[in-house]
């Protein structure tokens, strides 16, 4: 992983992977809310703990205040969200990436909302990454990327994330594509999987969500 900061929202907590598997990265921590709790439960001590703590009890508001670095707590009142302003204080620190855990699973709602917050980071050359047990989604402008094989998330999707994309061309996939127009709610590039180390991806115009992800249902199913 770059290095970065690491957010971590107050989503359910077994939608969010093992976050001591990234604590020896150079990553600055921010709790958000309840994902305060979810880090030092997790043994990882928050550089920053933001939010209003309306989903905490007092014994865990007092555990995040003895194990934060930095303690801010905001009005239950207020116009942003928890995330919104743990991304706040993340843009402060001057990032080149920003990974989110717990922010999917819960209200949709919230989701979308979050998933939306990919969008400004991108257009600001900053990276965002949302990570749960079961996805891997990063937003993609414009331009020639390159994508990773990555075991624990075999499964590729490239999701328009404006009313159209246009030129698409995948390249080391499965199934290959070029020069594609992929409007909003087509489910052309669901499910495709890379067939080496690397594939690469490039359009002309829109914005894509890049989803890796793996089948954590059908995982469940045959434990």
């Amino acid at each position: 992983m770059m290095k970065g900061i690491a957010i971590v929202g107050g989503g359910p907590s077994e939608h969010i992977p093992s976050l001591t598997q990234y604590k020896e990265e150079e990553i600055t921590w921010i709790g958000a809310d309840h994902g305060a709790i979810t880090l030092v439960d997790d043994g990882i001590s928050p550089d920053f703990a933001v939010g209003d703590f309306d989903s905490v009890t007092e014994e865990e508001l007092e555990k995040i205040k003895h194990s934060a670095k930095d303690f801010t707590k905001h009005p239950a009142e207020k116009d942003e969200t928890d995330l919104e302003i743990a991304v706040r204080k993340a843009m402060t620190l001057d990032p080149e990436v920003i990974y989110f855990f717990g922010v999917t699973g819960g209200r949709l709602d919230h989701a979308l909302t979050n998933l939306q917050i990919l969008a400004p980071l991108e257009a600001q050359g900053i990276k965002g990454v949302i990570i749960d047990k079961g996805n891997w989604v990063e937003c993609k402008s414009p331009g020639h990327h390159e994508v990773q094989f990555d075991p624990g998330y075999p499964n590729i999707s490239f999701i328009p994330f404006t009313p159209e994309v246009r030129g698409l061309t995948l390249e080391g996939f499965y199934y290959p594509l070029e020069n594609a127009f992929v409007p909003w709610g087509s489910t052309l590039c669901v499910s495709n999987k890379l067939i080496s180390e690397k594939g690469t991806f490039s359009f002309e115009h829109g914005i894509l969500l890049l989803i890796k992800s793996r089948d954590v249902l059908s995982e469940t199913r045959k434990s």
